[in-house]
């Protein structure tokens, strides 16, 4: 009779994570463009744009230095971390002090060590849909509970103070809030998040507030701090970003995590024992990153807002479909709904995650669909591509429920 190890090769708590559904989209649009067809992908979370040159520069001197090809400390070189403090401080007004900084291989990295340092066994951490792919995953390797809170384009995908009070109970931990968000691309004013920060600190909530797309707002729309509004939610905060998206440099790997003292120092352990220094060329270039100035970031910005109309307005054509104008990220979010039970070329999709393949299959035009957020009926669309594509793309699907 086999044993134990032999019933079960791979542990319950891999076994039971899902696959990135926005990577896996990724990776589909990618072999069937490397087979030839000519297909157009809305999948990828990363920018288009090549990472700016004085970056770039910067990572190839640091690799001739010798001294970048050793071990350095776990938390992060001693001069990015000061960097990231006062990148914070610039552009969050958010006062913090390097020790207070952790980088991390990416904000997703980032994303976990939080969820690993704040929950025990059975906490609750509520999570407002749509929310990011990797959240609940991440909060559950973590030994957290998921609380969801739906919401939609009434409120304009914004969680509201009194779903927080009904989500709340004796377990609740932390709160997980995004501003501009992935994957609706809606951005919180200053007044609601200040609300929502001054509800954490009444309730001892802890905050993780991901900040990963604080430059990438549009029109009349800002970016704020939470903990820079409501100054006594610092010590129950955990700010979350890195330079992936503002400086499309998605595959440096370079994130980061800010909190207090204490919980700081128990992730800076956490990490010494499982990844150790992020690779020292990738803080070179991120230290040239968020040392320098902004230039960069604006053009990609107005690409990305031009980009973003021309989607919406085009999106908003299709018979049935209604889609929120993005306010930040790049990210539409069409609610695809009416589409379904459809007949189209002789094929019917009674989910979006079936819609997702019938569009692929039939118009070669890759989407997330909503299933990996949480809200099925509802698509992900990334602007983060050329415009051309983007207006082919969008009109293949257009033509095929015309």
């Amino acid at each position: 009779m086999p044993g134990p190890a032999e019933l079960r090769r791979v542990s319950a708590r891999l076994g039971a994570i899902a696959e990135s559904a926005t990577l896996a989209v990724d990776a589909k649009a990618k072999a069937l463009k490397a087979q030839g067809q000519n297909v157009i992908g809305f999948g990828a979370g990363e920018p288009d744009f090549p990472t700016p040159a004085n970056i770039v520069e910067a990572a190839g001197k640091a690799a001739q230095d010798p001294k970048n090809h050793r071990y350095t400390p776990a938390a992060g070189l001693p001069e990015l971390r000061e960097a990231i403090a006062a990148k914070t401080l610039r552009d969050s007004k958010y006062a913090v002090t390097a020790d207070q900084v952790l980088v991390t291989n990416g904000g997703k990295h980032a994303v976990y060590v939080a969820f690993c340092a704040l929950c025990d066994e059975g906490d609750e951490v509520i999570l407002p849909a749509p929310y990011w792919t990797t959240y609940p995953e991440a909060v559950t390797l973590a030994g957290g509970v998921p609380v969801v809170i739906d919401t939609d384009e009434s409120t304009d995908f914004k969680v509201t103070i009194e779903q927080l009070e009904r989500a709340l109970t004796p377990r609740t931990k932390a709160l997980v809030f995004v501003s501009p968000s992935n994957p609706t691309g809606s951005v919180y004013t200053p007044e609601e998040t200040k609300a929502i920060g001054e509800w954490a600190l009444r309730n001892n909530v802890w905050v993780i507030t991901d900040e990963i797309y604080e430059h990438l707002t549009f029109g009349s729309h800002t970016f704020t701090s939470m903990p820079a509004l409501v100054p006594g939610l610092a010590e129950q905060t955990l700010v979350l970003n890195g330079v992936a998206k503002t400086y499309a440099m998605t595959g440096w790997r370079v994130g980061w995590m800010i909190g207090p003292k204490d919980i700081m120092k128990a992730a800076i352990n956490f990490q010494s024992h499982t990844t150790s220094n992020v690779a020292n060329v990738s803080q070179m270039a991120a230290l040239a990153a968020v040392s320098g100035d902004l230039s960069a970031v604006s053009k990609m910005r107005e690409a990305f807002e031009r980009r973003g109309q021309t989607m919406w307005k085009m999106l908003n054509t299709i018979p049935g479909v209604t889609c929120m104008e993005p306010q930040g990220a790049f990210y539409c979010y069409p609610n695809f709904s009416n589409l379904l039970g459809r007949t189209v070329n002789g094929k019917k999709a009674s989910t979006t995650l079936e819609l997702a393949d019938l569009i692929l299959s039939e118009a070669q035009v890759a989407i997330v669909p909503g299933e990996a957020f949480g809200t099925p009926g509802f698509a992900r669309f990334s602007f983060a591509l050329g415009d051309d594509d983007l207006a082919e793309g969008v009109q293949r699907i257009i033509d095929l429920f015309a």
